[in-house]
């Protein structure tokens, strides 16, 4: 149920001062950004805190996943903490807030996701 790419998709954070001049290979750090996306026909947010730690949710505000995201070269890649799955990796580039762009993760699945503004997101109690 991850965004898995977040994006993202997962899919991302700009390690650079601008993203309009930045090349989509440019270098770039998911920490601290928020995601939505359509997750099997259900659309979900997904956020990455400042030490790479993701949850998602509905947009209703319902748990659904959470784990960790790092950045491997020109992938994130996120492993759950709720299933077996593993480490599961996305294609990803510079998205500026307000932007979508198409990932691709390593067994095929294709996603859209959508860069929104940074939402803090808390584990439920």
């Amino acid at each position: 149920m991850r965004l898995n790419f977040i994006v993202g998709s997962a899919i991302l954070l700009c390690g650079m001062t601008s993203v309009a001049t930045a090349s989509p290979h440019a270098n770039f750090q998911i920490n601290h950004t928020t995601w939505t996306l359509n997750d099997h026909g259900k659309m979900v947010r997904e956020s990455v805190d400042a030490d790479g730690n993701y949850i998602t949710q509905s947009m209703s505000g319902k748990h659904l996943d959470h784990g960790t995201a790092v950045m491997k070269g020109h992938k994130v890649c996120f492993t759950s903490a709720m299933t077996k799955e593993g480490e599961m990796c996305w294609t990803t580039h510079a998205v500026a807030v307000g932007h979508s762009m198409n990932t691709v993760n390593d067994k095929g699945r294709k996603l859209t996701v959508h860069r929104t503004a940074y939402v803090p997101l808390k584990m439920p109690k």
